[in-house]
């Protein structure tokens, strides 16, 4: 093999393993966060999936999860006099409740569900049933501190609505302990420092000494685990990511795995592909929060702004004639109208803002346009938009039937637009004397047309969001939608009447 033939078989071999390398570190995601570490405030009682999560993360993004362990109260005082950290995760949603309402945590995502339980050592010695069994003189117990730990407020909460809080109490003070986290309750229970205990069942599930006595006052008694992203993160992206994780099958396997019921999440990806069909009226309201939204969760939405009738006309070509592959994970209509035309393809949805529909006029007026009337005058030129294609011609159409003008005004249109973003333009450029146009898309250009006001109930437009049944990102979609609802300035500027209130 002579020099030249020796050197193109290296420079092949380099340019091999350089395109292993990049494909390697495609999958793990951005090697920028290797090295990085977060800090987490974690209950104790959530320890081992959580641990075991976070070194399955470390190997394979090489971002370090540094852990604090203790009560789910004590971890929420803990983070209010420090203001720093990246995430908390609670062995109970309400602790996440507080956490918000204090300003200490914005996105929250649930992980899993846990119920009460009283523990006993294995074949249960002392024979304990029930509530009353508690408060024999021959039985010890261990409480988790109500103060400090999610099963201790739990408990107490549901012993106080079963009328023996206060003699439970008195039997833990006389002949029993208080402590801080569940998992020192249940070592209490296994070394036999006491005989009874009130715990999650996924903590028993972790030791082989304990047996789980369920009883009917605990039976409804569910609880959430739940992590959120703390306000004080420099590195919420990251913090997200990390949280979509524990969310996602694969979390969702290491929690099955430790003994809990784990929430079914997202599928996981270090950066997700998302698409989301949008009605071209609420571009200039979604626009930069789309935007805003990418960058925080660490993810790609591709948003197709269309007609509606074209966006949901693609809907149902995708189902019937690609198996359902490309399908949008989240559509905002312009109406009802046409979410409801494809309805049965989305799990949820939520009426968000509304529009009116308007006469635009060239500023002035010159045609002095009063209704609906006036635009049937020989001579006057109308724009309206396509009714199979986009919302605004369906309500149009909609419009001027219920009004008996439906047939008059035909002879008059002189353009029909395939969305609503065509027909302020055709006023403003004198290619017609007035356009049936969505009040919001007249803001735009407010120095160049007027709006006359419809009095009729026909008018307005009503903007849902709705998130895909066949979406892999419903989670992501919840907190879009979240994010949607934080945004009520952006609808109002944009001229909308904002429907929806923040949760």
């Amino acid at each position: 093999m002579n020099f030249t033939q020796k050197l193109l078989t290296l420079t092949v071999v380099a340019v091999l393993g350089l395109t292993a390398l990049l494909l390697i570190r495609s999958y793990e995601g951005d090697q920028g966060d290797a090295g990085q570490k977060l800090m987490m405030y974690c209950a104790a009682g959530v320890k081992p999936p959580v641990l075991k999560a976070a070194k399955e993360f470390e190997k394979l993004y090489g971002v370090k999860i540094e852990l604090q362990y203790g009560g789910s109260g004590t971890l929420l005082n803990n983070l209010q006099v420090a203001k720093q950290g990246d995430l908390y995760l609670a062995a109970d949603a309400s602790f996440l409740d507080i956490a918000r309402e204090k300003g200490l945590v914005k996105e929250s995502l649930p992980l899993a569900e846990m119920k009460p339980v009283i523990a006993v050592q294995k074949g249960n010695p002392k024979g304990i049933k029930s509530l009353s069994d508690l408060l024999r003189k021959d039985v010890r117990l261990s409480l988790g501190n109500p103060e400090a730990a999610s099963i201790g407020k739990l408990a107490k909460h549901l012993l106080s609505q079963a009328g023996v809080w206060e003699d439970v109490k008195k039997q833990v003070e006389d002949r029993g302990v208080f402590k801080p986290t569940v998992p020192e309750v249940a070592n209490d229970i296994k070394i036999g420092a006491v005989d009874a205990g009130i715990i999650w069942d996924a903590t028993t599930n972790q030791y082989d000494s304990l047996d789980s006595i369920e009883i009917p006052e605990f039976d409804l008694a569910q609880k959430m685990i739940t992590i959120g992203v703390l306000n004080s993160s420099q590195k919420e992206t990251l913090a997200l990511r990390f949280a979509r994780y524990l969310n996602s099958l694969e979390g969702n396997a290491i929690f099955n795995s430790e003994g809990y019921q784990a929430v079914e999440g997202d599928k996981w990806a270090w950066m997700p592909d998302l698409t989301f069909f949008c009605g071209s009226v609420n571009r200039r309201a979604v626009e930069d929060l789309l935007k805003e939204f990418s960058e925080r969760e660490g993810l790609s939405i591709n948003t197709i702004y269309n007609g509606c009738g074209i966006l949901t006309a693609q809907m149902k070509t995708i189902k019937l004639e690609k198996g359902g592959e490309g399908f949008p994970d989240f559509y905002m209509a312009c109406d009802r109208y046409y979410l409801d035309n494809v309805i049965e393809m989305f799990q949820e949805d939520l009426d968000i803002s509304d529009t009116p529909i308007v006469i635009a006029v060239p500023e002035g007026n010159p045609n002095q346009v009063k209704g609906i009337a006036d635009l049937t005058k020989p001579g006057v030129k109308v724009a309206v938009g396509q009714c199979d294609q986009c919302t605004i011609g369906a309500l149009t159409r909609t419009l001027l039937e219920s009004e008996g003008f439906d047939q008059q005004i035909k002879k008059n249109v002189a353009t029909e637009t395939a969305t609503s973003s065509l027909l302020v333009p055709a006023v403003t450029t004198k290619s017609v004397d007035a356009a049936f146009a969505f009040y919001s898309d007249t803001l735009a250009e407010a120095s160049k047309v007027d709006s006359i006001a419809i009095a009729s109930k026909k008018s307005l437009a009503i903007q849902p969001y709705a998130i895909a049944r066949s979406s892999d990102y419903k989670f992501i979609g919840r907190r879009l939608k979240a994010a949607i609802l934080a945004n009520k300035e952006a609808f109002i500027k944009a001229g909308f009447n904002f429907r929806a209130e923040q949760p």
